[in-house]
């Protein structure tokens, strides 16, 4: 994920989803994916049909977790043959690698693990009907070509089951002008699963955003002791499927 110039030019089914507000780009993923957000308050993705998740099933999650936490609001779903997009409320805030907190590492990775132990302590694990388990991520790959190695096929003992992020990623919290974290984003794999599994990957994603030496300061900030093992399999795991 990437922030684009502004010589990227504004889709068509954007410009007519917009209906008369001004839209500003704000991300563009390895799959082609598009985020905008409009100066009336809203938040506009689009993207092409993807095998991993889907819109609808963001759009489902949300409407799920925003009794709990504060993410967005589903305003529009829809998709044809070849796109599918998600209009929601945008959330205060600026993502957690937006070049100001690019330029405040500390404060951001403090923020992105406070913002996901409350994430984890706010939604119930009993009333989730969705799942994030590694069993229903492997089966999830069958449908996309990949292979999983046989040595990630059997996971560590679970730690603490919670509803994860899905894609704990930094990009992924957003942070208020104070420096806290106000709000969670992107929301399509959401389920179930070992904390470890969002938790590795927020880790990893330090590294990606911020450059190397700010896992421990992630995890100090969740309120956690590093965990080798699943930390080390969490990680594998994400970067096989």
């Amino acid at each position: 994920m990437s922030i684009p110039d502004d010589s990227l030019s504004v889709p068509e089914k954007v410009t007519e989803l917009a209906r008369g507000a001004a839209v500003v780009p704000v991300w563009i993923n390895d799959y082609g994916g598009l985020a905008f957000r409009t100066d009336d308050g809203r938040f506009i993705k689009l993207g092409p049909l993807n095998a991993e998740t889907s819109f609808a099933g963001e759009a489902e999650r949300l409407a799920w977790a925003v009794s709990f936490t504060p993410v967005p609001r589903v305003l529009e779903l829809g998709g044809d043959d070849e796109n599918e997009w998600l209009v929601t409320e945008a959330m205060p805030g600026l993502s957690a690698v937006d070049p100001r907190w690019i330029a405040e590492p500390e404060t951001a990775v403090r923020a992105v693990g406070e913002g996901l132990r409350a994430l984890h302590d706010a939604l119930p694990v009993e009333e989730c009907p969705f799942d994030w388990g590694v069993a229903s991520r492997i089966e999830n790959t069958a449908g996309r070509c990949i292979r999983v190695p046989d040595e990630l096929r059997e996971a560590p003992p679970v730690d603490r089951l919670v509803v994860c992020h899905g894609d704990a990623c930094c990009p992924n919290t957003l942070i208020g002008d104070d420096g806290r974290w106000t709000a969670h984003v992107d929301l399509g794999a959401l389920g179930v699963a070992d904390r470890w599994a969002d938790i590795a990957v927020a880790a990893m994603s330090t590294g990606w955003n911020y450059g190397p030496g700010w896992e421990e300061t992630l995890l100090a900030a969740y309120g956690i002791a590093p965990d080798r093992e699943r930390l080390r399999y969490y990680k594998e795991l994400w970067n096989a499927t």
